[in-house]
């Protein structure tokens, strides 16, 4: 069970937590591309941190490149970064086989395998917990989806 109170917050730098999280991808999957692109220039470490925790935040974004990357021909996910005063914007897009609609209802459901089977190794755990960590930093998540054409992720956390 995850406790709110239990788990140590600190002001953690988003571009950081990217980075290791696209390193940790590739370790277990050399082959899979991860392209992380700034919409801007920050000025300062406060528009690029949050308060959040490093390790949850880590995992969420594992998690979207997987996802990202597991379902597009060219094993390619990127993250799009955008901020202002108030949040952080992150869109994980992929050129992958797309979700259908019925799978996007349920997409963010603890255990639930779509139609191809494509939101897991194997439990589906994935989605449904990086949705509670980004909850977890009072963000939220939605996603966008084409079939045959892929699919964005898109997460706004305040800063």
């Amino acid at each position: 069970s995850c406790d709110p109170s239990e788990i140590a917050f600190k002001s953690t730098r988003i571009d950081e937590v990217l980075l290791d999280a696209r390193q940790q991808v590739q370790q277990s999957y050399p082959e899979y591309k991860i392209d992380i692109h700034f919409d801007g220039d920050f000025e300062s470490d406060d528009e690029i941190s949050i308060r959040g925790n490093e390790y949850l935040l880590q995992t969420a974004f594992v998690n979207l490149f997987e996802n990202g990357c597991k379902f597009s021909n060219h094993k390619q996910s990127k993250v799009s970064i955008s901020f202002d005063k108030n949040q952080i914007n992150l869109e994980f897009s992929d050129q992958g086989i797309g979700i259908s609609e019925e799978d996007l209802k349920n997409i963010f459901m603890p255990f639930y395998r779509g139609e191809n089977k494509s939101f897991t190794d194997g439990n589906g755990i994935g989605l449904s917990l990086t949705k509670k960590i980004i909850e977890l930093h009072q963000g939220k998540i939605e996603v966008n989806s084409v079939v045959g054409e892929g699919t964005v992720f898109r997460i706004d956390i305040p800063n």
